[in-house]
């Protein structure tokens, strides 16, 4: 009887276990667990990276130095949309500290971030440019402003599904958008969509609004780009455009202000004197 009873011991069983749950109570289990092989546990150990990185400079500081940064770096080309989400999300808190965007750059993942995002296309953040959260508006601004940036061309303001990044509910108060614009504008095709979105106009409002002084000088720079476009060069006739130019010209200690000044009223002339060369050739 002994043997049987050792026998069926011996058995393996063939009943699976139910999922076990797993808690972290400390960072360092926590950071453990994104290795994790299941992707529950991958998901939950994502967020609670994130939540712990939000209390403070400290916490992502501390999570830089148990090694969370290569498994989250990993974890954004995951197979699961939810993993990957979370990984983002959890990178992107703790790279507000300056530390972890050090390490993030010399670990060279930024480039592996951005072709991800530029999967979709910046068309998803442009939508979150409408959001009423300003904390949202701003971050998509400046994650757009970021990928124009490492293109090292205007390629974002070029795609047909993200010209929104030139349209009118761009807010152009903003120095981000301002900074995008100029670099994207610095393409013909590009400016003829943000004209053609009244874009040009709303330059010109704010360089009329004395509550916006503080951007009037990358506002100046941005009517720079657009006035290599012959439509754009005639609105600037109107409304009193070149009269304003002129103002700011004669505005003391602006330095920055008067030298984009120069530059819009050097491109009119020019364009002026191109012109008249043509008009006399016809003749």
């Amino acid at each position: 009887m002994g043997k049987k009873a050792k026998k069926e011991a011996e058995t393996p069983c063939k009943e699976p276990f139910e999922p076990l749950p797993v808690e972290g109570k400390t960072p360092e289990t926590v950071v453990l667990l994104l290795s994790s092989p299941e992707e529950d546990i991958l998901v939950k150990a994502c967020e609670a990276i994130h939540t712990f990185a939000e209390k403070g400079d400290d916490n992502k500081v501390s999570l830089l130095g148990l090694g969370a940064l290569e498994p989250l770096c990993k974890l954004i080309s995951n197979n699961n949309r939810l993993v990957r989400r979370n990984a983002f999300m959890a990178l992107g808190i703790m790279a507000t500290n300056g530390e972890v965007k050090s390490a993030l750059k010399k670990k060279d993942v930024i480039p592996s971030i951005i072709d991800k995002l530029s999967l979709e296309g910046p068309a998803p953040l442009i939508q979150l440019l409408s959001s009423p959260d300003p904390d949202v508006k701003n971050n998509s601004l400046e994650i757009i402003f970021n990928l124009v940036q490492s293109s090292g061309s205007p390629r974002v303001g070029r795609d047909p599904s993200t010209s929104g990044t030139v349209k009118v509910r761009l807010p152009c108060h903003s120095a981000f958008a301002l900074k995008t614009l100029q670099n994207v504008t610095t393409d013909a095709e590009t400016c003829n969509t943000f004209r053609e979105e009244q874009g040009f106009e709303k330059l010109m409002e704010i360089l009329s609004n004395t509550d916006f002084s503080d951007l009037h000088a990358g506002t100046l720079q941005v009517v720079a780009n657009c006035l290599s476009d012959s439509e754009s060069l005639q609105l600037i006739h109107k409304d009193g455009g070149l009269k304003r130019l002129m103002e700011f010209v004669l505005t003391p200690n602006t330095p920055d202000i008067q030298s984009n000044t120069v530059k819009c009223i050097t491109r009119v002339a020019h364009s002026c004197k191109h012109r008249r060369k043509q008009e006399v050739f016809v003749l």
